[in-house]
């Protein structure tokens, strides 16, 4: 064969540092020694799998194919890697797992539960990543499983199942001016505080876009490291605006003093996938990918 896994090796370091020089350093080699190996693997394939754009590596057509096959078999080999050592050390391999836009994981413990009793010597670890870390842990095989509703470039990479449908609304007190209104508008928004966890941090980056229109300018943000509880305490007993899913909020609607409101734009209507990598998944996977779809299928409904 004419690539080998150090060949794949490269491509993937090339395809997250863009450069050679940033490459060389993550793979401990030297920036020469690293433009010869991509230039012999160019010679073997007899095509070019990059343009030189300044200093930048962009994959081309040949390119990516060659990288979607890296990630692929890269994944698979560190997974089946991983899961070797823990059976070789008596471990049996954990589900790791992550979501986007997690400000709960109110889904998890019936999950849980009915995994155990499924298959009781087997953990459940779950990643606290960044929004956009969840598919690239996703694809490198750190993680077996995410709960994604952020579609990019890398979807195409995975397996997705569609779970269900909910939408961004806007959570206000029951004595907020926008309680009781049919909808709110981008307008709307400037003369409010919102507030809302702190993984939308615009100090941050890469900064996450705010779940509000594009076009609304709040009068204030406050963003901060707190729960869903104690963020939904804090909209009840004042005049901030909060922004949520559908099925985040759901639960507190009848006890904790809060409503919430439709935001116009299509934008706020949003589909949530089960994804995991393709080919054949560990048993363990399978049944939690199961069991999370049985489960969580209900909340588009609820919502």
């Amino acid at each position: 064969m004419d690539v080998d896994l150090r060949d794949l090796e490269l491509l993937e370091a090339l395809d997250r540092h863009t450069t050679l020089t940033a490459a060389a350093q993550h793979l401990y080699l030297s920036q020469p020694a690293l433009s010869q190996r991509l230039i012999r693997l160019e010679e073997r394939l007899g095509t070019p799998l990059f343009e030189r754009r300044g200093r930048r590596l962009i994959a081309n057509r040949a390119g990516q194919r060659m990288l979607r096959a890296a990630h692929s078999a890269l994944a698979e080999v560190r997974a089946a890697t991983h899961e070797i050592c823990r059976s070789s050390a008596g471990r049996t391999r954990p589900v790791r797992l992550a979501s986007q836009c997690a400000g709960t994981y109110q889904w998890l413990p019936p999950v849980v539960r009915a995994f155990r009793q499924r298959m009781p010597g087997v953990e459940v670890l779950v990643e606290h990543l960044p929004d956009g870390e969840v598919v690239p842990a996703l694809l490198a095989g750190d993680l077996d499983l995410a709960l994604a509703c952020k579609l990019d470039v890398a979807m195409d990479r995975l397996r997705l199942q569609r779970l269900f449908d909910d939408e961004l609304v806007a959570v206000v007190s029951t004595n907020h001016p926008w309680a009781g209104r049919a909808v709110v508008r981008a307008e709307d928004f400037v003369d409010v505080h919102l507030l809302l966890f702190d993984a939308y941090d615009q100090s941050r980056s890469p900064a996450v876009a705010l779940p509000i229109p594009a076009r609304a300018r709040p009068a204030r943000l406050t963003t901060a490291p707190i729960t869903t509880e104690l963020l939904i305490e804090t909209i009840a007993s004042g005049d901030s605006v909060s922004v949520l899913p559908t099925w985040t909020v759901a639960p507190y609607l009848t006890s904790h003093g809060v409503v919430t409101v439709p935001i116009e734009g299509a934008e706020q209507h949003r589909t949530w996938y089960c994804a995991t990598r393709h080919g054949q998944l560990p048993e363990a996977v399978e049944t939690f990918a199961g069991l999370l779809a049985g489960s969580v299928a209900t909340y588009g409904s609820e919502g």
